[in-house]
């Protein structure tokens, strides 16, 4: 799925995860998302992997994700102390 809450409304987004989260437990399905809604990702997600300029710098667990200084610094500019 290629930023499937691109442009909904805040209901729309949670109507939509709730239906992706549905059918994912009904069909036992793997699914690709590309998603730019980090919470979405997080929430939703049981191995996610990022890439930066086309390469990958992480993938694990969405807490691996949170943690990892590769992808803080890529999209939050790093982290002071």
């Amino acid at each position: 799925m290629d930023e499937p809450t691109a442009g909904m409304s805040p209901e729309e987004t949670k109507a939509t995860v709730d239906l992706i989260e549905e059918v994912k437990q009904e069909r036992s399905l793997t699914y690709l998302l590309v998603e730019h809604d980090m919470e979405i990702v997080f929430d939703i997600s049981d191995r996610i992997i990022v890439l930066n300029r086309g390469s990958v710098i992480a993938e694990g667990t969405p807490e691996e994700i949170r943690e990892d200084e590769d992808v803080q610094d890529a999209y939050l500019g790093g982290v002071e102390a």
